[in-house]
């Protein structure tokens, strides 16, 4: 695959980011006309690592989400909403390019907008569409360099200082309250000693904390977008660090998950025995130093507690967001989507984390609300966050983009009851691993050949491996038919480029000896 060097970044206020590109002519090409009448608002609310145990959802472990039940009903819950990529990086790049993986080349910690620079990211297709454009948080991956500021009315970033280093999005520095001790969790103490570390790290904060947090300046921020007079359509976009590592919330939402009521996911003891020979390896591993690792320390309560902290935490920051639009003269105009760029296991198949082609990983809230949408509807046909980007085009008459791979859901928006069994695709880390979900099946394909299927209808925690059994081979080769036909190459990692800031701008180039 051939690179085109990464442009320099002009600070997010530009109405348009201006790129020295190639690329530029097909951008402004797709560009469509203004609406001449006012189109839909849209409140674009992301999450980090938030798995289905949300109240909308129906999973057996609940965390209290008032608010996102709120939302529910009155709007569309997709009860079986698949991410596009197994971690951060490479999923928000599928999302906001329309793209699978498979078709860009970005499994990791790839930049897209480095590598293709003449795709449409949505907030442009917005911008050229006459919105106004707003964007805050983790929308995209959070390290600096991977913000992608082409197309943003303003980008709000909390500190000065971020827009001098690259644009990072992390919940945890530039002023963000900390605890008294860091890092504070037995685990990462048991692991590191004194050494900070994010993973598993986690804290109860002192209730007064919870104004300063990343995830409450920026909601106030995008608070002040809805209630200051918008002359033209906007797309407000929030992405939330919570309840992502480190699990810092304020004391009142610790306290509303006591340990003696906490409820463990269950777990088989034996549960990679048949799994192909490299995930059961990765799959035992990860058990050994993670889960086990909690079972010994005495805290798989305690960092359960955490994570649904700070899912609450984070579903107070969805409620204050529709209170101010309910205040607003837009309320009756305005799309609200809220959505997690993937799952999170916390003990189920023995894992604790991500990167997996399993159910936990894989499954994500998405709801939906606002004019010409149903209300109070949930929906058990599969889809996938690669489906946003098109829906976005036909119900905010956006341009065109021939090249998006998902499906719109606008149909089934307005008349759930036309929501159909269909195959979903999420392509692994790993290039060539894939798997394919529908309602009643999960089949998981490696990059070495090997396989796994799952009937989803009869065995939620995916116990038992059904691949290798000759009466599940017709289903199995139905499913792969929705496999991509090939896979692109892999594009450069981050970690293989060199980050260059300019002022507020920045810039990627490869590093000595690094292929362009």
């Amino acid at each position: 695959m051939k690179m085109i060097s990464s442009p320099i970044i002009p600070r997010a206020k530009c109405t348009l980011a201006v790129f020295a590109l190639t690329g530029i002519a097909m951008l402004l090409s797709q560009a469509a006309e203004p609406n001449t009448k006012r189109a839909p608002n849209v409140i674009f609310i992301a999450t980090d690592d938030l798995n289905d145990w949300v109240g909308p959802l129906d999973s057996p472990i609940k965390a209290k989400t008032p608010n996102l039940d709120r939302l529910a009903a009155r709007g569309v819950t997709f009860l079986n909403a698949q991410t596009s990529g197994t971690y951060c990086s490479p999923s928000r790049a599928a999302l906001f390019t329309g793209r699978h993986p498979a078709t860009t080349g970005v499994y990791n910690t790839q930049v897209y907008w480095r590598e293709h620079p003449d795709l449409r990211p949505l907030q442009l297709g917005f911008q050229q569409a006459g919105y106004q454009t707003y964007g805050t948080g983790k929308l995209f991956h959070h390290p600096a360099g991977f913000v992608d500021l082409r197309g943003w009315t303003e980008f709000y970033v909390r500190t000065a200082a971020q827009r001098t280093t690259g644009w990072p999005v992390d919940s945890w520095k530039h002023g963000a309250p900390l605890p008294s001790q860091v890092p504070n969790s037995k685990f990462v103490r048991a692991q590191t000693g004194t050494k900070d570390s994010g993973f598993l790290e986690y804290a109860a904060l002192p209730d007064e904390a919870e104004k300063d947090m990343a995830d409450t300046v920026q909601t106030d921020w995008l608070i002040s977008v809805l209630t200051k007079k918008n002359e033209k359509p906007f797309f407000a976009a929030m992405g939330m660090y919570a309840p992502h590592y480190p699990n810092y919330a304020p004391k009142k939402y610790y306290d509303m998950y006591p340990l003696n009521d906490i409820q463990l996911p269950p777990i088989k003891d034996d549960d990679s025995a048949d799994l192909p020979p490299i995930p059961r390896r990765s799959a035992d591993a990860r058990k050994k130093s993670i889960v086990n690792k909690l079972h010994e320390l005495g805290i798989m309560k305690e960092a359960i507690q955490a994570y649904l902290a700070c899912t609450s935490y984070a579903d107070a920051q969805v409620g204050r967001i529709l209170d101010a639009l309910e205040k607003s003269p837009e309320r009756d105009n305005t799309i609200v989507i809220f959505w997690s760029d993937h799952g999170y296991h916390l003990g189920e198949k023995g894992q604790w984390g991500k990167h997996t082609l399993w159910e936990q990983t894989a499954h994500i809230p998405l709801i939906w609300a606002g004019p010409g949408i149903a209300q109070g509807a949930k929906i058990s046909a599969p889809v996938g966050t690669i489906d946003i980007y098109p829906t976005l085009v036909e119900l905010c008459n956006l341009a065109p983009d021939k090249g998006l791979e998902g499906t719109s859901l606008a149909p089934t928006l307005r008349e759930p009851s036309q929501a159909q069994d269909r195959n979903v695709l999420l392509c692994d880390h790993n290039r060539g691993g894939y798997t394919i979900v529908n309602q009643q099946w999960r089949y998981i394909h490696y990059p070495d050949g090997t396989e796994e299927l799952y009937q989803l209808g009869k065995d939620r925690e995916e116990w038992n491996n059904h691949a290798g059994q000759e009466k599940v081979q017709p289903i199995i080769d139905e499913m792969k038919k929705s496999a991509p036909k090939s896979f692109a190459p892999e594009c450069p990692e981050s970690n293989k480029l060199k980050l260059i800031i300019e002022g507020e701008s920045f810039r990627w180039e490869p590093k000595p000896g690094g292929r362009n």
